[in-house]
């Protein structure tokens, strides 16, 4: 792992801190669902509109964040982007009511949007090709310790403070943090004093690519565009799912409160962190063993749908920790597809096009988001223990959504951008 030099690692790590934080941001909401649709006003179809919203910011912001990281750089797009969502984090705390939590939703969709599209954009700045998937996974993994993380600091700060404004707070001081660390570590690879000559032969051992810039609309008339579009908007929705209605469904199923929520969380959010490495390894492994890129991505890919599938019965068993098992399989077999179809973009595109790319498919993922949140909102209001026709669809698209991309992307060719 550590070949030619380790430097690229630390800044892997710094992607996955970013991806932990904002995943807390987004989390805390659900950690308090319980307690939200009790005060004046809510009710589940209320906080799905409140998730639906967030979705859609996040899915508009998506198709310009990805755009702006390729256009003013990496270092600049996204210390404005977590500087803008940590404040919006924050402003939850003087809000309550349902059309102050939506305005907050929305802020914080429109920042968190540049994290995924800057984060691919420096792995394919600072990995070669048969190491992004595993960093890809690496990083994101930080979602599920964000995931889990965050019932714990919940759960203390309701123990201690007596207020659930100070959980936004608190996230929202984080992302600060990060940020300063950001800043004074982020360099382009080629400009960094710890990076070796030899490691910098590593990761530039590609070709060198033309830097003209790819306006984003340019790129929808590429196949290859669609097939990471289908990947992303099909699948996506799936692990907001998992992320804002997993603590509501464990307390009206099986009467999890938050102060006991902890627990099935971490193992729901470890398989899904050991899912997230282990989509990018297998793939890796696959590599190494001669296979294509193309065989090896869609291999690793059909292995993850597969083990999603189970999910269903969590939806009708009476047992917490099978329905606990079954989740965080699902939860890991989407981290491990989603590895692999971030570095999708990758494979198909330049790095200077991967930022668009990646935000493209992100607004699709968010508008499917959009759809689901309003979806899975009106199911539980009709009946607020009707999880099973949720768990269905949840369990069933990833093979469908393969299908499609082999379909659109049958040998992951590199899009000719250049018309060469």
């Amino acid at each position: 792992m550590f070949k030619n030099g380790y430097f690229r690692w630390i800044i892997c790590g710094l992607l996955f801190l970013a991806a932990t934080v904002n995943y807390m941001d987004r989390q805390v909401i659900s950690i308090l669902k319980p307690m939200i649709i009790s005060w004046p006003g809510w009710s589940e179809l209320q906080y799905g509109h409140v998730i639906s919203y967030f979705q859609l910011a996040y899915a508009g912001s998506m198709l310009f964040a990805g755009a702006m990281i390729d256009r003013i750089g990496i270092k600049k797009g996204f210390a404005f982007a977590i500087l803008f969502w940590s404040l919006a984090s924050m402003g939850h705390a003087i809000s309550g009511a349902v059309a102050s939590f939506i305005v907050f939703r929305v802020l914080l969709g429109l920042g968190e949007a540049a994290n995924f599209p800057a984060s691919v954009k420096t792995v394919a700045e600072w990995f070669p090709k048969r190491q992004r998937a595993l960093a890809t996974g690496i990083f994101n993994s930080g979602t599920n310790i964000g995931a889990f993380v965050t019932p714990f600091a919940v759960a203390w700060i309701l123990r201690v403070l007596h207020s659930w404004r100070f959980s936004f707070i608190f996230t929202g001081t984080l992302d600060l943090c990060w940020l300063m660390l950001w800043l004074a570590i982020y360099r382009r690879p080629e400009e960094h004093p710890m990076v070796s000559k030899e490691e910098l032969a590593y990761i530039r051992a590609e070709p060198e690519e033309h830097v003209e810039k790819t306006p984003w609309r340019s790129l929808f008339k590429f196949r290859q565009t669609w097939a990471f579009i289908i990947g992303k908007g099909m699948t996506d929705p799936i692990w907001w799912i998992w992320l804002f209605w997993v603590p509501g469904f464990l307390y009206t199923k099986f009467h999890v409160h938050i102060n006991t929520m902890g627990l099935p969380l971490v193992v729901i959010y470890s398989m899904a962190s050991v899912g997230s490495v282990g989509g990018g390894w297998l793939s890796a492994i696959f590599m190494k063993r001669g296979l294509s890129v193309n065989v090896s991505r869609k291999l690793a890919m059909l292995f993850c749908a597969l083990c999603v599938m189970p999910v269903i019965v969590a939806a009708t068993t009476p047992h917490l920790w099978t329905a606990v098992f079954l989740i965080g399989l699902a939860c890991g077999a989407h981290q491990g597809w989603s590895a692999n179809v971030y570095t999708l973009s990758s494979d198909m595109f330049p790095r200077r096009a991967v930022g668009s790319v990646v935000g493209i498919g992100g607004a699709a993922g968010g508008i499917g988001g959009f759809i689901m949140a309003n979806y899975v909102g009106t199911v539980l209001n009709k009946n607020s223990s009707n999880y099973l026709p949720i768990f269905i669809v949840a369990g069933s698209i990833y093979l469908v959504a393969l299908l499609i991309i082999h379909a659109m992307a049958p040998r992951l060719e590199p899009a000719q951008l250049d018309g060469k």
